[in-house]
């Protein structure tokens, strides 16, 4: 075999073992890509058991609505820093606000100024039983609720037992500062835990008599 022959071999011999190299490295670059995403996936499922968790051992105890509740604006404010929190129960009429300003405990606990929905609104969000965003509360309300959401980013989740609506959580904070999609991912896995606590505390405790 001639000194060219044998020049010609290797370059080959490399050009395919370069490309068995990059070959490689990408099939490496993926494998390290699923592990991060596998782990990010994993580390997340582990924050929101842990918030889950951390929020239903808060609820020990309250058999109250008003405590409650009270002890879920607490837990909700320190999870979306500078929101406010507000809830909308639903009656017979209609949904119900609360906290109720005439409620000393409540109004210690409550933040700000308290939104106050029109029934109309408060009706048509608790019947989308469904998350929504400022957008698609916006698009519920008529010109005078626009007036009131003026300057807020709001954001609600629906509270459900067994399907049926029981209302919604309603959170806000003063514009440049939004309530974030992320935020309330978040906080939505607790959402059915708590309607479970609202229903167990709407029912009358029977008489020992």
């Amino acid at each position: 075999m001639s000194q060219t022959d044998r020049q010609k071999r290797l370059r080959l011999y490399l050009k395919q073992l370069n490309r068995q190299r990059k070959q490689q490295a990408r099939k490496i670059d993926i494998l390290c890509n699923d592990l991060i995403s596998a782990q990010r996936s994993y580390i997340q499922r582990l924050s929101t058991i842990s918030f889950a968790a951390e929020f239903y051992r808060s609820l020990l105890g309250s058999t109250d609505l008003n405590h409650l509740l009270v002890r879920t604006d607490r837990f909700l404010r320190q999870e979306v820093p500078g929101a406010s929190v507000a809830f909308y129960l639903r009656q017979p009429e209609g949904c119900e606000l609360y906290p109720h300003w005439d409620d000393e405990l409540l109004v210690g606990e409550s933040s700000g100024v308290l939104l106050r929905l029109s029934p109309d609104l408060a009706d048509s969000i608790c019947k989308s039983d469904e998350p929504c965003t400022h957008t698609e509360i916006a698009r519920m309300a008529c010109e005078s609720d626009l007036g009131t959401l003026d300057g807020l980013s709001v954001a609600t989740l629906p509270l459900r037992d067994m399907g049926r609506p029981l209302g919604f959580v309603l959170l806000w904070r003063t514009l440049p500062v939004v309530v974030t999609a992320e935020e309330v991912r978040r906080i939505s896995p607790v959402m059915c835990g708590l309607s479970q606590a609202i229903r167990a505390a709407r029912v009358p405790v029977p008489s020992s008599k």
